[in-house]
């Protein structure tokens, strides 16, 4: 199940401004099959598209207005034959896709877009990274990632809320690693579903019941 709590201005003022008048709360939830297919892996496109710049729209916000970028790139990435598409910043560097954050592995450290890239500060990709620190015991670099590095990667993937842990196979028709899941994503993915469901006791705090008893 998938929930999305929306604040918004509900003003009928003609000019495009903020205040604190009219704004407005609501909620919607939906049934969430896999958003990417994590067991065979997914395959992306760097974008035509480039990453909306912090100085255009918020990037540690999640404003609707922004999801116009996302879907421009994940439309192209579609049409072109791809599941996914990975932005770029204006400067060339890779951001994240269109809703999630990228991660590669090399030398066994795994490596992702500081948050200074035009990317979201995401609770996926902080949870993670705790993880693979806590239970991996692996190096997680928060550095700039050049669209290169995607070929040359161990491994790669994308994590967020709908997608989880998707291992990434292949990017603009290169086979990342072998082109299959990697070694460390797949425990990675293991152990992630496991705090998701409430299994790890360790990880309790991350979840909250919303069921009745």
């Amino acid at each position: 199940m998938y929930i999305r709590p929306i604040v918004f201005s509900s003003s009928e003022l003609l000019s495009p401004t903020l205040t604190a008048d009219g704004i407005e709360f609501a909620m919607y939830t939906l049934p969430l099959r896999d958003y990417l297919d994590p067991s065979k892996g997914v395959t992306a496109c760097v974008s035509s598209w480039r990453r909306v710049s912090e100085n255009m729209i918020p990037a540690r916000a999640k404003p609707t207005g922004a999801y116009l970028n996302s879907a421009l790139a994940r439309d192209e990435a579609k049409m072109n034959g791809y599941d996914e598409a990975i932005l770029l910043t204006q400067d060339g560097y890779v951001s994240e896709a269109s809703a999630e954050h990228v991660f590669i592995v090399r030398g066994g450290a795994l490596v992702t877009p500081s948050t200074q890239e035009d990317n979201l500060e995401g609770i996926t990709r902080r949870v993670i990274s705790e993880i693979v620190r806590n239970e991996m015991g692996r190096e997680v670099v928060e550095r700039r990632v050049s669209r290169t590095e995607l070929y040359t990667a161990d491994e790669a993937f994308l994590c967020g809320t709908g997608a989880e842990i998707a291992p990434l196979v292949e990017v603009d028709r290169r086979k990342v690693g072998d082109g299959r899941p990697g070694p460390i994503t797949k425990e990675l993915q293991g152990i992630f579903i496991k705090a998701a469901r409430a299994e790890l006791p360790k990880y309790a705090a991350w979840c909250t019941p919303v069921y009745g008893k």
